[in-house]
């Protein structure tokens, strides 16, 4: 496999988006290697998943699009960036707000920390920016994901 690899996709930031945003990763993911079903491809469409919903409620429709940018580095390294165009960076909410919403970025932080990765914001040089999330490499160390039933 090369050194870096690369894939992106831009989608109209529109709550039906989540849904093909996370499959294209996982279709992306899947010829780098990282098959569904194990406990690393199911927590990376879950963190796509919470970082695309994100750029879509969250924008104010100030973003009309999001765009997906999934980079392996050397096989160590899978970074998933997710870029809108709006101004204002994830904050983490007060507890009593958290109740009804608001644990996208909660989620994101502890499957990313359980994994031994980071968690980073940068600017774009349109005045927007791209949450980035970036996690070790996971194939050949995944685990079949458990069924809802144990078994």
């Amino acid at each position: 496999m090369a050194d870096h690899q690369e894939a992106s996709v831009t989608l109209p930031s529109d709550p039906a988006s989540v849904a093909t945003a996370r499959r294209y990763v996982a279709q992306v993911l899947d010829g780098w290697g990282l098959t569904e079903g194990t406990d690393a491809a199911d927590s990376v469409r879950l963190i796509v998943s919470e970082l695309a919903t994100n750029a879509v409620q969250h924008t104010f429709g100030q973003s009309p699009a999001f765009t997906v940018d999934i980079r392996l580095e050397r096989e160590e390294w899978l970074r998933i960036g997710v870029t809108d165009s709006h101004p204002r960076w994830p904050k983490r909410l007060p507890a009593a707000v958290q109740q009804d919403n608001g644990r996208g970025m909660v989620i994101i932080r502890w499957l990313t920390a359980e994994a031994g990765g980071r968690l980073s914001v940068s600017p774009t040089e349109d005045g927007g920016k791209t949450v980035w999330v970036a996690l070790p490499w996971a194939v050949g160390a995944g685990t079949p994901a458990k069924s809802a039933t144990g078994c």
